[in-house]
């Protein structure tokens, strides 16, 4: 049977100054009770978030809370046989839902001074530092597409898109960016005029 996984593209991304694809990465959903998230811990050597809405990392790895028995657990793409098989052999004995959506999801990286204001184009929340501070993480949706967003930074977000929307949530998000200027790379001409209040 031909593996569809070594033939699919990445996505079109509209990349810009504040916008730009991040690296395959292995994505795993786990849900379980508390006994399942201190199993899974122990055998990655990574804490699991326990505090609603909060992504802890350690090297590597991260595991993000998503409800009160589901994470999203991301690593780097070579390691995703690897995690699965230490997963499954910690929890064997443990009621749990592992799924591997490592190819049904990419990564964007919104970052720089306008990154809210680029967001709050199409996403509700509030996303001032005091409300949503760095290491907090929740889905959401941007425009009509549901997203996880990340706070790695003051002004960097990571963006977890269904690899059918990648296309469209980076055209918007780069569509919202030329309210500041930010341009695409290939975009040449006078700067757009600034709209007023």
């Amino acid at each position: 049977m031909h593996d569809l996984s070594t033939a699919r593209q990445p996505p079109l991304v509209s990349t810009s100054a504040v916008l730009s694809p991040l690296q395959p990465a292995s994505r795993h959903v786990l849900r379980g009770g508390p006994q399942a998230m201190a199993a899974a811990s122990n055998a990655l050597g990574l804490s699991i978030p326990q505090t609603p809405c909060r992504a802890l990392t350690h090297g590597d790895r991260s595991a993000l809370w998503l409800g009160p028995d589901e994470r999203l657990l991301l690593a780097p793409v070579a390691l995703g046989s690897e995690i699965a098989h230490l997963l499954e052999q910690a929890l064997r004995d443990t009621p749990h839902s592992l799924v591997d959506v490592s190819h049904r999801q990419t990564a964007l990286e919104v970052s720089g001074p306008h990154s809210t204001a680029v967001l709050n184009a199409g996403c509700p929340l509030d996303l001032e530092p005091r409300a949503f501070p760095v290491g907090m993480c929740t889905r959401t949706v941007l425009a009509k597409a549901e997203i996880v967003l990340w706070r790695t930074g003051e002004d960097v977000f990571h963006l977890e898109v269904w690899r059918s929307f990648n296309t469209y949530v980076s055209s918007f998000l780069a569509e919202a960016a030329r309210e500041y200027h930010i341009r695409h790379p290939m975009i040449s001409g006078p700067p757009l005029p600034r709209r007023r209040a």
